[in-house]
């Protein structure tokens, strides 16, 4: 598949990029994409809710009644999870909720969802470009040119750019990434990709 190249103003450069077959062109997995996803969502949580067990409750240990004779149910401690200021029962506890994946998976998972965006027609291919002072301005004027301003746009970069960062912070629906972090999750949450022409001779080297 060929993708025209466009500038920073959105006008066609006259060039096209042919994208790999075997990255952006195979049959998708979706239980590959499926398990990417899962695992990319159980890392970003963070497992430190916790509530006191009866056992961790400070509280006399002292019988509060007799066992008999009152009329009501038996109770042996102030910490039972049924009075007020007691144990919770089954509480969360602090936990890692990560798992593993294997390589060739996750590998599968991201080729699966490149392959859904080069089949939908919702990659696009942008002229390495600069920003020399951070302004949120010049950014939207490049989603204006390519007319993705009311779309979910995920710009993949060849390295880190602090101003092209800053600058595109601040606008809603729009994410800018490197491409040694491209993932599945935000591949397949995003309505088009936007490809800095250089970031995507990496990320092919990448998921070779």
């Amino acid at each position: 598949m060929n993708i025209a190249v466009h500038n920073n103003t959105g006008e066609d450069t006259g060039r096209k990029v042919k994208l790999d077959k075997d990255i952006f062109g195979i049959e998708p997995n979706d239980h590959a994409i499926y398990l990417d996803v899962k695992q990319y969502l159980a890392n970003q949580r963070q497992g430190t809710n916790k509530t006191k067990e009866r056992a961790e409750i400070t509280g006399s240990t002292r019988k509060i009644k007799k066992q008999k004779g009152t009329g009501t149910a038996r109770a042996g401690s102030i910490k039972s999870p049924i009075f007020r200021g007691g144990g919770r029962t089954f509480g969360p506890r602090v936990r890692d909720y990560s798992f593993k994946l294997n390589k060739k998976v996750k590998s599968l998972a991201r080729k699966s969802a490149l392959s859904y965006k080069a089949k939908d027609k919702n990659i696009s291919i942008l002229e390495d470009f600069k920003i020399e002072t951070p302004k949120t301005k010049e950014f939207i004027n490049i989603l204006s040119g390519l007319s993705l301003t009311d779309q979910k746009t995920l710009l993949v970069l060849p390295q880190s750019d602090r101003n092209v960062y800053l600058s595109s912070r601040n606008i809603k629906k729009t994410q800018v990434i490197t491409a040694d972090q491209i993932n599945t999750y935000e591949v397949m949450n995003a309505d088009v990709l936007v490809f800095v022409e250089s970031s995507l001779k990496k990320v092919e080297e990448l998921l070779k």
